[in-house]
């Protein structure tokens, strides 16, 4: 069976501008939607209706897919629709400080509140002062000053009166009241006393004692009294400050009647300034004295009216329709809120005005976009979410008390409910990871958003494609593209699929070649994007990638690394590879040598051995044993021992698109027929025979190219690849061009037994109806020395029996 090379046409199918009915990009309306994410598209539709719990999505696919762009635009349209989130904030407890209170109010009446509190404040330090030094209050005060003293004025003159008439003197002395005898209004010293009859001193004493015990229970009355004035005093304070606040918070209450949380919350304002009222008295009036003299106090914290504040954690526009919030950074503080703290003597405090929001507050009501990887990589992020979405509400905690490292005292601050729709954007693996992980990820996160990295080449997708390329050249405000330009870069979006009759669905990639032909066209002085500015675009890309490329051509050409693209060699083939740096991939040629002997049915792989094989590798080595085995000889014991080797390899083998070189090489050490070494393989082989297709096949085939090129093209030289491979072809264009000089040649092959021959010049060969290989043809050949191997090693084993019954 001959192998005819591919013809030019098939190896790079250009899109063709003369489809296009537009001459630049500037007369195409934009894309509406996106082309080739139905399966995607269908899945956001369900996941963003779905109002059921543990609904969150997970859109999946490779990084610059367009994910972010496509979910926002999908939660852009659903938000419209929803209703506006409440809008919340915390409030002091004045039962306890700590465990601050969360009051939801509609949308756009945070605002309202925080403002008329503020003001609310304003008035009160206004009006309170001003009555207390108000007349009446002054008058009344005064009437209740006046008959506490008028009080303990009537009982010390009865009590003075009562002593007179008995003789005896009320005297008031620096420690307190006293009583003594008196005689012709003089008071008896203790020896006067002493002279005094028994009688009289009996009967003075007498009525000192019981004036003594009535002067006491007076005594004993006045602090009471006093207390009642007190009081009366407190009573009048309450009743003045009551009257001055409860018209000014009822305007509120009368302003907020529909919402009850706030009414029960201006309720525990009013009765707090009332039992407060002092704290809105003068500062001066406040602070200790001694002798009329103010004494100095340490700093004090804030005022104490910051207690009547509102903490307006999340405020709404009354038009803005549900949020949509994309976090960044999705640490946990982030995500939930933090409680902030200010230092004050040395010590840290906070209060419930440093309550500070989350990424999760912030999309309450709406939709939040999180990184998956990002989120991950935070300590407590992940679990965090799986809590409050299993919790549906939002509780502030801090990460310093949750891991115990600090036992300083904080906030508690009362739980938000939730009611959101978590989006995460990430690779596959992440998503197939975690679901094979975490038993609660498929909990709450039951719709895969899947996005396709291609979609099919037909005419209207080619049409589509070229909406969004004008699109994004809007977008990014670029210069139009010419319809010339726009086939170039549909051409450049097959080859980044690797396909042919596919375009990539990788916006970025594209997005990045328009923005760099856009600068090639300045450097150009042309008004549009033409074709050669995107060829420049591309042309610089790999240049600015290509050094390692470049270094491992140029060892070659001078000889340091060891391909031939000339000559025959018995068991050496030029295989093909693909390397990856960075974003930059490139093939190179590798020289695979095998060497075969009798032995015991081994072919023993080098790179495994040693431990530089994959297992990838190593299972394509083990299929073409497999296949050796399973075609030659069959009535024969395999007696092989065989080596296969990448030469000059220094790393690590993966993947098992060399199988097919490995087998030829193989081939050729066991017919000795020697191979063309103007050809490069690459494919993958089954245990039938079958190649097989493999990636990175333009790759592959420019990587030889340019090698031949350099060391210098013979007219004869060309790549064998498998024959599934050839709709994936997209080369450039100089290779094309070699082609169809007759320069270079590519070869699609099927079997083992086409490229056999096409790379020995002899005929595979085919069983005839006696079951037998011709003996001149590959087959026949090498299936002779397995046949001689085979009855070596079985005379020997027959000399080596013979021997040993001598001996015995």
């Amino acid at each position: 069976m001959v192998t005819h090379a591919l013809t030019p046409e098939v190896l790079c199918r250009h899109c063709d501008p003369s489809q296009f009915s537009f001459d630049n990009t500037d007369q195409l309306e934009d894309l509406e939607g996106f082309i080739g994410q139905e399966r995607a598209t269908q899945s956001l539709h369900f996941g963003l209706g779905v109002k059921h719990k543990g609904y969150n999505l997970y859109a999946l696919g490779p990084a610059g897919a367009g994910k972010s762009a496509m979910v926002r635009k999908f939660l852009q349209a659903q938000a419209a629709d929803r209703p506006i989130p409440s809008d919340w904030c915390y409030v002091n407890n004045f039962s306890d400080a700590r465990k601050p209170q969360a009051v939801a109010l509609p949308a756009g009446k945070g605002v309202t509140l925080k403002q008329d509190m503020e003001q609310l404040v304003i008035g009160l330090q206004e009006t309170i002062p001003l009555v207390f030094e108000s007349d009446e209050y002054h008058t009344r005060r005064q009437a209740m000053e006046d008959r506490l003293e008028e009080r303990q004025e009537h009982a010390m003159v009865t009590m003075q009166k009562k002593a007179e008439e008995k003789h005896i003197a009320l005297i008031n002395t620096p420690t307190g009241f006293t009583l003594g005898p008196k005689q012709d209004d003089k008071i008896l010293d203790p020896e006067q006393f002493q002279k005094l009859p028994s009688k009289k001193q009996n009967a003075i004493e007498k009525d000192v004692k019981e004036l003594q015990e009535e002067l006491r229970k007076t005594l004993h009355a006045i602090p009471q009294w006093q207390k009642e004035t007190r009081e009366e005093i407190s009573k009048l304070n309450r009743e003045m400050t009551a009257s001055a606040v409860h018209h000014l918070i009822d305007e509120l209450r009368e302003k907020y009647r529909d919402l009850q949380t706030v009414t029960a919350y201006l309720d525990r304002v009013e009765e707090d300034v009332i039992n407060n009222y002092q704290q809105f008295l003068p500062r001066d009036e406040r602070k200790p004295s001694l002798f009329g003299l103010h004494l100095s106090q340490q700093e004090e914290g804030p005022p104490w009216h910051y207690r009547y504040r509102v903490n307006l954690l999340l405020a709404h526009q009354a038009n803005g329709g549900a949020p949509i919030v994309y976090e960044d950074l999705p640490g946990y503080n982030n995500l939930v809120g933090r409680i902030e703290h200010r230092a004050h003597l040395g010590a840290l405090e906070t209060d419930f005005t440093m309550i500070r929001p989350g990424a999760l507050h912030r999309a309450n009501g709406g939709y939040l976009i999180l990184d998956a990887l990002k989120l991950l990589m935070q300590p407590f992020a992940w679990e965090t979410l799986k809590r409050v979405l299993q919790s549906a509400e939002i509780r502030i905690e801090s990460l310093a008390q949750i891991t115990s490292l600090i036992s300083t005292q904080s906030l508690e601050p009362e739980p938000i409910p939730l009611e959101v729709k978590v989006v995460l954007l990430g690779e596959r693996h992440i998503y197939y990871l975690l679901q094979a992980l975490d038993p609660e990820f498929d909990e709450l996160f039951k719709v895969a958003v899947d996005f396709d990295d291609d979609l099919v080449r037909d005419s209207q997708n080619e049409h589509h494609y070229g909406q969004m390329i004008a699109s994004l050249a809007r977008q990014h405000n670029l210069r139009p593209l010419d319809r010339i330009a726009v086939a170039r870069v549909i051409d450049h979006s097959m080859r980044l699929a690797d396909d042919s009759e596919r375009l990539s669905s990788h916006m970025r990639s594209i997005t990045d070649l328009i923005q760099q032909a856009d600068y090639w066209a300045g450097e150009h002085d042309h008004t549009l994007i033409a074709e050669d500015d995107v060829q420049t675009a591309i042309e610089a890309q790999i240049h600015r990638a290509d050094r390692i490329q470049r270094r491992l051509q140029s060892e070659v050409v001078r000889g340091t690394l060891m391909i031939a693209t000339t000559g025959e060699v018995v068991g050496q083939v030029n295989g093909l590879s693909v390397m990856l740096l960075g974003d930059q991939r490139f093939g190179h040629p590798t020289r695979i040598t095998a060497r075969a002997r009798l032995g015991k049915g081994q072919v023993v792989d080098i790179e495994r051995e040693v431990e530089l094989g994959g297992p990838i590798h190593s299972k394509g080595v083990y299929i073409l044993s497999g296949f050796i085995s399973g075609r030659y000889a069959p009535d024969y014991p395999l007696s092989l021992s065989a080596s296969l080797v990448f030469e000059q390899s220094y790393g690590q083998v993966e993947g098992d698109s060399a199988s097919s070189a490995e087998l030829y090489a193989l081939l050729s050490a066991l017919s000795g027929l020697p191979i063309k070494q103007q050809f490069a393989v690459t494919g993958s082989v089954n245990q039938l025979g079958e190649v097989q297709a493999i990636g990175g096949v333009n790759e592959k085939i420019e990587g030889f190219f340019d090698i031949c090129r350099r060391m210098g093209l013979s007219g004869d030289q060309g790549v064998l690849i498998p024959s599934a491979n050839v709709k994936h072809l997209m080369l450039r264009e100089d290779v094309v061009e070699a082609v169809k000089t007759g320069a270079f040649a590519i070869y699609p092959i099927k079997t083992i037994d086409e490229g056999i021959a096409l790379l020995t010049n002899t005929p595979a060969g085919s069983r005839d109806e006696n079951g037998l290989f011709p003996e001149d043809s590959v087959n026949g050949r090498v299936e002779a020395s397995l046949i001689r191997f085979s009855k070596r090693l079985q005379s020997l084993d027959e000399m080596s029996v013979l021997v040993e019954g001598e001996e015995q």
